[in-house]
């Protein structure tokens, strides 16, 4: 059944492609069977991820709090936070850092004259790193649980799991309740896993029938420096992790997480692909429970190394468009910026948008420089979120391989 739903959700991908170019080719011709066809497949792509987002907090909450019942030694779990956290903030300084060397050779935007586009780009100061580490603790667990607030989930389901293993008996009931939410919860995931193919067609006809194929070539050099970051990153620095120092094969690993992959490309969101990373990394990769079920939810709130290559690149292309020159203390200000805006930043789709108005705030670039870059920044975006998660599951693997 598994075969036949990757199967089928990559023929799906593959006609919603196609279909979403020929009717972006022909909506001259008749724009009201256009306009029909993309109000459907808006409301069908659109009905599907809200179902598959309605899963991500019960799945990650019942999820950490199961995982930690099997903790007998709970010093391993401030050693797993701390390698990941660590890691996850080394790969995306390493993915920056790539972004802006090969845009420094690359050059894109150099002597283009482009029209720029005004329009009002309200962004919000980046937060400081005090304010972040406060921001984790809920001051309403029941509304960081409503609004999905990943980082305050964690930190309660942590909290919660640790307190129920430590009473014993008294937390037997407890343990059995949310036990028993997890296997509902991964049912629940199994039924909707069952109509994701139509709900990937869905989203992939309608994006690609309002954008079309002149998104792939309008900016073209923008858009190559970009794309060929993200495949540098993944299989350089993630291929380290997991050929190097995890011990696994390269296109094996991959070949095990395609699903989260066409679901994050499908989707733009890493939030919205927990469910499904979480089933790869545990059934696949064999991930331990209490490993997986917090370096995935984590990984998808402070893993943001393809933002991070797009805020790179964007960067040095918005300045060249300027005729702005950065000075070497400008890069390391984006290198650093980059990488502590990631943290806590929601994993949805469109908002490397709003961290990059926070780094071209930093070095005093023009914010209104956005408007060159959002007409080929969906796709970009999906890209950076099938990088995000194949990270968060690399990541995973290695804090699973050094924990045995």
């Amino acid at each position: 059944m598994k075969k036949n739903i990757t199967k089928y959700i990559l023929y799906s991908f593959i006609y919603g492609f196609l279909l979403g170019i020929i009717l972006n080719i022909f909506q001259d011709l008749n724009n009201d069977v256009f306009n029909f066809f993309v109000t459907v497949f808006d409301f069908g792509g659109n009905f599907f991820l809200s179902v598959l987002k309605m899963l991500v907090v019960p799945i990650v909450f019942a999820s950490i709090i199961c995982g930690l019942f099997g903790l007998k030694d709970f010093s391993s779990l401030g050693r797993i936070s701390l390698k990941t956290i660590t890691v996850y903030l080394i790969t995306t300084s390493l993915a920056i850092s790539l972004a802006l060397l090969v845009s420094y050779f690359i050059q894109p935007g150099l002597g283009t004259e482009i029209k720029l586009q005004t329009g009002d780009f309200s962004i919000g100061e980046k937060p400081s790193v005090l304010e972040v580490l406060l921001n984790i603790i809920p001051q309403n667990p029941f509304k960081a649980l409503v609004e999905g607030n990943m980082l305050q989930v964690i930190f309660f389901s942590i909290l919660l799991g640790v307190g129920i293993s430590l009473c014993g008996e008294n937390g037997k009931p407890l343990e059995k309740f949310f036990q028993s939410l997890n296997i509902v919860n991964l049912k629940c995931l199994e039924i909707i896993m069952k109509v994701a193919p139509l709900g990937i067609f869905c989203l992939i006809s309608k994006t690609f029938s309002s954008q079309g194929i002149e998104i792939i070539y309008e900016l073209g050099k923008y858009f190559f420096t970009v794309a060929f970051c993200l495949v540098v990153h993944m299989f350089l620095v993630y291929g380290s992790l997991i050929k190097f120092l995890s011990k696994i094969n390269l296109i094996f690993f991959f070949k095990q997480i395609k699903d989260a992959m066409f679901f994050a490309f499908s989707t733009s969101s890493s939030s919205a692909t927990i469910p499904i990373t979480l089933r790869v990394a545990k059934e696949n990769l064999k991930i331990r429970e209490n490993i997986a079920s917090f370096t995935v939810p984590l990984g998808s709130t402070i893993n943001m190394d393809g933002t991070a290559i797009m805020q790179g690149v964007a960067t040095v292309f918005i300045a060249n468009i300027y005729g702005i020159s950065l000075m070497p203390s400008d890069y390391i200000s984006v290198i650093v910026t980059a990488t502590l805006a990631s943290i806590g930043t929601a994993g949805v789709p469109g908002v490397g948008l709003i961290m990059l108005g926070m780094v071209l705030n930093q070095i005093g670039l023009p914010l209104e420089g956005i408007a060159l870059i959002i007409g080929v920044d969906r796709v970009l975006d999906m890209m950076r979120t099938a990088t995000n998660v194949s990270g968060d599951i690399a990541v995973s693997l290695f804090i699973n391989h050094t924990e045995k």
